[in-house]
């Protein structure tokens, strides 16, 4: 239910501030456009739109596991795993949240990578290979950059696991943030499929 910046021509019912069950006005738009481009590609795409915020935001991650799992159980495998999100950020925060290209603002991306090393300090009996991740999550990253200056941040490391032990090749974006509006990071989706598409061609 991540949603963007209210607009005045494209208003959302916000669940909370900043997020909205609308599929049309949240991340789960993000990922239509994002399946679409890839699509466009020639790659076959699935997109999860099952929303996992309810009843508890906080165990989302447990509940899209087991569908994962479920996916996995069932025979279904893929190049790339990616779990889709937007950043957040106070407006006081000093983070540039979008480039110019071509005389339009497009929003800008980042690609987190958990360790699995999280919950205070306990950490997860299984682990994600990060390191691999990693590779994959910087590769996007330069394939963005390459296309335009700054268009991604640097590849954030966390201690979480967000869910990167499934399988090889698992990745976390950040499609801009909260202040950014859909339309800014609509914007950047057809870059971001031509960086996913010239990482996946590169691990060939």
């Amino acid at each position: 239910w991540e949603a963007f910046a209210q607009v005045e021509s494209a208003p959302y019912a916000a669940t909370e501030k900043w997020r909205t069950k609308d599929n049309n006005a949240n991340v789960v738009a993000v990922g239509r456009a994002l399946a679409a481009q890839l699509t466009a590609l020639g790659y076959t795409v699935v997109q999860d739109e099952t929303a996992f915020e309810p009843p508890d935001l906080g165990t989302a991650y447990k509940r899209s596991l087991g569908m994962l799992e479920a996916r996995q159980q069932s025979g279904e495998q893929y190049d790339l795993y990616i779990d889709l999100h937007r950043d957040a950020f106070a407006a006081t925060a000093g983070v540039t949240r979008t480039v110019a290209i071509a005389g339009e603002n497009v929003a800008r991306f980042m690609v987190l990578i958990g360790r699995g090393t999280g919950q205070t300090g306990n950490g997860y009996t299984v682990k994600p290979d990060w390191q691999a991740n990693l590779r994959i999550a910087q590769a996007i990253t330069d394939n963005l950059n390459k296309q335009h200056e700054r268009l991604c941040r640097d590849v954030k490391i966390k201690t979480g696991r967000f869910n990167q032990h499934i399988a090889s090749k698992c990745v976390l974006i950040e499609c801009g943030c909260n202040l950014n509006t859909l339309e800014e990071v609509l914007r950047g989706i057809p870059y971001l499929a031509v960086a996913i598409d010239e990482t996946l061609i590169s691990m060939e």
